[in-house]
């Protein structure tokens, strides 16, 4: 009973643990392993039989276990049947303790239900048949593309080895072991060949510096021409020629201790380091330095030969939008020679540095690795030498160019201490003896005006008020507006009267019709700060007020170097603008839009369109006369005629700037009667030709002007008209050569013209008022022809032009011309210095350059205080 007891309470603690059979020690083969739990192992009762440390004995389960095993086993023998679950074996156990059992009794054996398990069982099968087959099918397809890879394996490895034994029967050849052991030695020695020494580096450096120098220089210069009766003796004619001027400008520093070479070698020079260093490759940078500064040379050259003046650093914009290949159009004939020589030598030169370059056994000029910088010491001290001299010659050039034109700068001082001796009012000058280089490079930054004296917010607002009074008093006097009308103002490209000319005369009138206008109407003399050249900046004078006198020298093209980094720029269309509220002021010009950066200018200054040889869309009219490379004068009015046809009735503002006149002159009409009439005396046959060629298209823009006028005549709507010749061609070098002929190089013809339904028809200004004039006046000039009311701004340029009938700033080397200051004529066209105008006019000049500072380059405190508004 103790014992059944026992075994009860041992149950009991195991609730759910089967009874267990001690058997003897059978072999595992036909039974599972089965884990016990944690509580089977260690920390429940077991039977008292159980003995811990017989590990070999085994005991069979009798029925299902329900027990989780986690760290011990048991091995469970197969069974024929599955066992009753745990609660009957314990109420098994139970009754026979209750009936005074001693034995243990196994659990009973019972039958189950067995068709769950018979359809899991099919299910397994199907699964299992399901899977075979797959694997069998697989297994196939396997060993088919094994099969297949295995063929194309062999056929590769049967035509590799064809290709080998082919190879290896070539190579093996005799004649081809011959080539490959000359090759083999030839590497060698090309393995060794010398790396090309620092020193040779500069004697390269200094030798092409310094042809480069001369070439520019030589660029600069033309050689004399001299009367059939003039005596010269040969030693004059040596130093005069453009040899003789380039062994001077070479020599000087030994003989007059004047260092502009060194000056200018120290200009490019240091170009050509900044590509050294950056490109890191000696004879690649010599190469593209050659190429691009003989390139400028030759470019250079052609530019001073027709406009007088060096290439300049507003020049790049033309090339830099596109015009490059514009640039063939105004090479003359008797350039394309330089031309196709510097294309020869400059072919020959890129293959000597290429050969160079392939012998040379140096490859870095300094010794780096950019894809292994830290493997050494070495890659390490020459990569970081490489980023400091690049970075350092860069910053040496930019300071060197940003200060040439400073004074007290350190490049400005050390120029001058070489004999610089700067002339920016006079490029050409500038440029033959300074040297092209120092010329460009002084002119790379340039601040457009000094700020003058008495500058404030106070003394602008004061200044408005005084002219707008002004503008009052005018105003009380005058009955019509300037948008009553439609104002067309055209810039006739070159045009001037070429009899004014000493030494220049035609048995023939080339302009009756414009000398009849200008005889009826308002018109004069224009002074013109440019000679064959400077459209551009006699066009901004004439569009904004605003005049080339007041600003800096330096400040050579406005619509290049100024008005593209203004925020805001004023032009005399926007009263139009403001009269119709929209725009109601257009532009035409019959060649490209991109000149003088015109297209964006003129969306800066409010036009409606611009309409060119390549705007969208394009100038309807396009006839050239004869041989002309330009559109002629007479369909550039036609395309404005055409626009006022279809536009309405609403008053409009049409800036034209014409093409047919503009250089080069070679011969292009096919009957020129002014080669005939052509009585002109002193000068030679090459300039006679140009002249006479010029003359024939004056001739032409005459009739077209006189046309285009009476086509007007007939419009129902009152038109006036703004004509001008921006400057005179550049093609008298005979005259040229005297001084005394500066001021008439410089004067072009004007008139104002209004047709016979305006009001203003017939009108003429005195001679005081309009006989000499500049472009900054033109619509101050305008609206008094007209009888028009003005805005301050007017008033003030007004009053100017009657005490300063005419100013400008252009080229002469005389010294009452104030050596590039500012040139002022009176009434009757003769020359005035500054200090001997009037008390007033010297205010009123002292007033306009604080109100073209502010407009131009100071805060603009004008643009709140209407001060170009016109009050009602």
């Amino acid at each position: 009973m103790k014992d059944a007891m026992m075994l009860f309470s041992q149950l009991n603690s195991h609730d759910c643990v089967p009874s267990y059979v001690k058997h003897a020690k059978q072999p595992f083969a036909g039974g599972t392993y089965r884990p016990l739990s944690n509580n089977e192992g260690t920390h429940a009762p077991v039977p008292s039989n159980f003995k811990a440390h017989h590990s070999s004995t085994l005991y069979t389960q009798k029925s299902t276990i329900h027990t989780d095993s986690n760290s011990t086993s048991i091995f469970i023998s197969n069974v024929s049947a599955l066992l009753r679950p745990a609660e009957t074996a314990t109420a098994t156990i139970v009754n026979k303790v209750a009936n005074n059992s001693d034995q243990i009794v196994p659990f009973p054996e019972t039958q189950l239900d067995h068709s769950t398990d018979r359809i899991s069982n099919q299910a397994v099968k199907a699964c299992k048949k399901a899977a075979q087959t797959a694997a069998k099918t697989l297994f196939a397809a396997g060993h088919t593309i094994a099969d297949t890879v295995q063929k194309a394996g062999r056929t590769v490895h049967s035509a590799t080895g064809t290709i080998k034994k082919a190879w290896y029967t070539f190579v093996d050849s005799r004649a081809i072991q011959l080539i490959i052991k000359f090759f083999s030695k030839a590497h060698a020695l090309w393995k060794k060949r010398m790396k090309f020494s620092y020193a040779f580096y500069t004697v390269v450096f200094a030798l092409l510096t310094s042809a480069e120098v001369i070439f520019l220089q030589w660029g600069g210069y033309s050689e004399p021409e001299y009367a059939e009766d003039t005596e010269i003796d040969q030693t004059t004619r040596i130093l005069q020629s453009v040899a003789g001027q380039v062994t001077k400008f070479v020599s000087q520093m030994w003989l007059e201790q004047k260092y502009q070479f060194l000056l200018n070698f120290i200009g490019i020079g240091l170009i050509y380091l900044v590509l050294i260093l950056v490109l890191n490759r000696f004879w690649i940078a010599t190469v593209i330095f050659g190429i691009a500064m003989t390139s400028y040379g030759v470019a250079n050259s052609i530019k001073m030969r027709l406009r007088n003046e060096p290439i300049l650093p507003s020049d790049l914009s033309f090339i830099l939008n596109g015009n490059s290949g514009s640039l063939l159009s105004f090479i003359p004939k008797d350039q394309q020679t330089l031309v196709s020589g510097t294309i020869t030598v400059l072919a020959w030169f890129s293959c000597i540095c290429v050969l160079f370059f392939i012998l040379d056994g140096r490859r870095c000029f300094i010794h780096c690795s950019w894809k292994q910088p830290f493997s050494s010491a070495k890659n390490v001290a020459g990569t970081l030498t490489r980023i400091i001299a690049a970075v350092l010659s860069i910053a040496l050039l930019a300071s060197y160019i940003c200060n040439l034109n400073i004074p007290g700068a350190w490049s400005y001082v050390l120029a001058t201490n070489l004999g610089y001796k700067p002339v920016p009012w006079n490029t050409y000058e500038d440029a033959t003896s300074n040297g092209p280089a120092t010329t460009f490079e002084s002119l790379v930054r340039i601040k457009a005006m000094e700020k003058p004296g008495g500058y404030s917010q106070k003394n602008m607002e004061s200044i408005a008020q005084r002219y707008a009074k002004e503008a009052d008093s005018i105003n009380s006097s005058r009955t019509n507006n300037l948008t009553d009308s439609t104002v067309i103002m055209i810039l006739s490209e070159s045009f001037s009267d070429p009899t004014r000319v000493p030494g220049v005369s035609f048995s023939i009138d080339p302009m009756p019709n414009i000398r009849g206008i200008k005889d009826s109407t308002t018109s004069g003399l224009m002074l013109s700060p440019g000679y064959g050249g400077g459209t551009a900046n006699i066009e901004y004078q004439s569009l904004t007020g605003m005049s080339l006198a007041s600003f800096n020298d330096q400040l050579i093209s406005p619509y290049q170097q100024l008005v593209p980094n203004m925020k805001s720029a004023y032009s005399f269309n926007q009263i139009w603008n403001e009269a119709c509220h929209s725009t109601c002021s257009v532009a035409y010009h019959p060649y490209y839009k991109s000149f003088y950066l015109r297209d964006s200018n003129y969306k800066k200054f409010g036009f409606k369109f611009f309409r060119t040889l390549d705007s969208s869309p394009i100038i309807s009219h396009q006839d050239h006369i004869d041989n002309s490379i330009y559109v002629s004068d007479a369909a550039s009015y036609q395309n404005v005629l055409d626009y006022l046809q279809q536009s309405t009735d609403q008053s409009q503002f049409i800036q034209l700037v014409t093409m047919q006149n503009h250089l080069p002159y070679s011969d292009w009409y096919v009957d020129n009667e002014f080669k005939d009439a052509d009585i002109s005396s002193d000068i030679n046959d090459a300039e006679r030709q140009q002249i006479d060629t010029y003359a024939k298209g004056i001739s032409y823009t005459d009739s077209a002007t006189i046309n285009f006028l009476n086509q007007l005549n007939e419009l129902q709507k009152p038109t006036t008209v703004i004509f001008y010749g921006d400057h005179l061609p550049g093609i008298y070098q005979t005259a040229a050569m005297e001084e005394r002929n500066q001021l008439t190089l410089h004067e072009s013809d004007y008139f104002i013209w209004s047709n016979a339904t305006s009001p203003s028809s017939e009108t003429k200004l005195s001679p005081e008022e309009s006989n000499y004039s500049s472009s900054n006046y033109f619509i101050a000039s305008a609206a008094e022809h007209m009888n028009a009311k003005v805005s301050p701004f007017l008033a003030l340029l007004t009053e100017l032009h009657e005490e300063v009938p005419s100013m400008g700033r252009f080229a002469s080397t005389n010294d009452s011309w104030g050596s590039g200051s500012a040139t002022y004529l009176n009434s009757d066209g003769s020359i005035v210095k500054k200090k001997n105008l009037s008390q007033k006019a010297r205010q009123l000049l002292k007033d306009y350059s604080l109100v073209q500072y502010d407009m131009t380059s100071g805060k603009n405190y004008l643009q709140n205080l209407n001060f170009t508004q016109i009050s009602e």
